[in-house]
């Protein structure tokens, strides 16, 4: 049985994603394998199991839901957890039953935001220490896994994935006659979206172009207030949360595609942008160290650093690269079942 938080559509970041082509292409592979999450999240269907709860706000959600997944882990050889959220769940699995736990971290509460989330680093620290296989989705991961907590995981690098294109303009239904500059994510502190706005205004002064800042999240108020204190309101869009079904086309529309992260274990819209051909600038990543050399227009998050890559990026010509696939992910993902089966 895995544990995840939400599948498409209705998903709140790159996680999501991950399980969901993790556990449909194990499913192709004939795995034996149910997927649970909350109620509100979970499609219908004989595979997926719907886990009832009262709050509305994460901890005490995956508080309520590690006891009902602790129940039904004692029908399962395996229960895969992901991240901080199902680490309690996967504790008491192994305690109450003779289930085999595996935990794939995405990234650590420790480099999420400025104020670390400490409850979430004693669930990482509880996963890291307690399960009988840990998983990280990049050596860059796995470092910070080493350095934080003194284990060892195993490397399972994300898989690629072209959103579909269906055909639309959007820099046309956007009215951008210029550049378009596009990011898609979180908008939250580790994603370093100020250190973009800023870099953009600088950008500006020399080049003409829009900022397209899809995505949402708890800063999206302070980012807008943000371009007004820097007098480029004009030039940014904020187009809100953007459905799986449409990222294809605001790819293969964009000019340019911007990853300012302060941390960013993995990226997964890096190699989606990529995959549309479209180039990319970004802050280091996990995605990096499967790349070729020189295919992301490298910077660090400081303003000037981020101007000067989107000029860069905007003469650059991006060639097809060699996707890894998450058929990839699930065969190696597989060989640890079969390892702890």
């Amino acid at each position: 049985m895995m544990l995840g938080w939400g599948f498409p559509p209705n998903i709140e970041g790159g996680l999501d994603i991950h399980v969901a082509h993790l556990f449909e292409e194990l499913r192709k592979k004939e795995a034996n394998i149910d997927l649970a999450l909350p109620e509100e999240y979970s499609p219908t269907g004989k595979r997926f199991i719907a886990v009832e709860s009262s709050s509305d706000h994460v901890l005490p959600k995956s508080r309520e839901i590690s006891s009902q997944v602790a129940e039904l882990a004692r029908d399962y050889d395996i229960i895969h957890t992901h991240d901080w959220f199902g680490s309690e769940a996967g504790l008491k699995s192994k305690k109450y039953s003779d289930v085999k736990w595996v935990s794939t971290l995405h990234s650590l509460s420790s480099n999420r935001s400025r104020e670390t989330n400490k409850e979430g680093l004693k669930l990482e620290k509880a996963a890291a220490e307690n399960s009988d296989k840990l998983i990280a989705v990049s050596t860059q991961l796995a470092d910070e896994i080493k350095k934080e907590f003194g284990e060892e995981a195993e490397v399972i690098h994300n898989g690629f994935t072209k959103k579909k294109a269906r055909g639309r303009d959007i820099k046309k239904e956007l009215g951008i006659e210029d550049n378009m500059i596009f990011f898609v994510g979180r908008h939250t502190e580790q994603k370093g979206l100020e250190h973009l706005l800023y870099g953009f205004k600088k950008f500006l002064e020399d080049n003409r172009g829009t900022l397209v800042l899809g995505g949402k999240g708890h800063m999206q108020e302070a980012l807008q207030e943000f371009t007004e204190i820097l007098e480029i309101e004009q030039s940014v869009i904020f187009p809100g949360f953007i459905p799986d079904r449409e990222l294809g086309d605001y790819y293969r529309s964009a000019d340019v595609f911007v990853s300012p992260s302060i941390n960013e274990p993995f990226g997964l819209t890096l190699t989606e942008a990529l995959e549309h051909q479209t180039p990319v600038v970004a802050t280091e990543s996990g995605a990096e160290e499967i790349l070729p050399d020189s295919t992301i227009v490298k910077v660090s998050p400081d303003s000037r650093d981020i101007s000067k890559g989107i000029e860069e990026a905007l003469h650059r010509e991006i060639g097809s690269i060699d996707s890894r696939t998450w058929e990839e992910v699930a065969e190696e993902t597989l060989e640890i079942y079969r390892e702890l089966a």
